[in-house]
């Protein structure tokens, strides 16, 4: 299976149009949150990438709440979003988790979840499948431009648990194009530049 990873696209249109272009050589897309810029211009992002058919899994970011993602991909037939839920797509699992995990100093306006919020999100993860999460595990892809490691626990101890043959995360912008492994599993922060990996 050929899946284009991505994350963090903030309403660029350009890199949003990119991505559709790109998707004609994947089996699979999938889009790792913060598709909106602080709740904004969520609706003009998915606009652009609604035109594609190949299916596409989405989780939210900090940047926007899982009941807005769920209402701006009404209608999009290939559009699987998923936030402590799951789904199966040519016989691989998926399953998404949303949000900055833990608490960001953003303020108000971020979408977050401490780690026992996650780690009660993610009880369901499959075993041996593809975890979406915005937010990165502690120690892969998590490190800030002044060293600091600040991913998600709970989403490492499902790594550990479920041992996912592929982790797509982003929310760490000086992480990007972050490409680590823990036992099994490949730990990607997917960044808007985005890329295609098989599994």
């Amino acid at each position: 299976m050929k899946i284009l990873c991505v994350s963090d696209l903030h309403a660029d249109l350009e890199a949003c149009r990119s991505v559709t272009e790109r998707s004609r050589s994947a089996d699979v897309v999938v889009l790792a949150g913060d598709f909106a810029r602080q709740h904004r211009l969520l609706g003009e992002t998915i606009g652009v990438l609604r035109d594609m058919t190949v299916p596409c899994v989405l989780v939210p970011g900090n940047n926007e709440r899982p009941d807005d993602l769920h209402a701006a991909c009404e209608g999009w037939a290939s559009a699987h979003v998923l936030h402590s839920a799951g789904t199966v797509i040519d016989g691989v699992p998926f399953f998404g988790l949303g949000a900055g995990v833990p608490v960001t100093p953003f303020g108000s306006w971020s979408f977050d979840l401490t780690e026992d919020e996650a780690r009660a999100l993610l009880a369901d993860c499959p075993v041996d499948g593809v975890l979406v999460s915005h937010s990165p595990p502690k120690g892969h892809g998590d490190r800030t431009s002044d060293g600091r490691s600040v991913g998600s626990v709970a989403v490492m101890e499902t790594i550990e648990r479920c041992r996912p043959k592929l982790v797509v995360c982003g929310h760490v912008h000086d992480s990007w194009g972050s490409d680590t492994t823990a036992g099994p599993t490949r730990i990607l922060n997917a960044g808007p530049a985005g890329r295609l990996v098989t599994i």
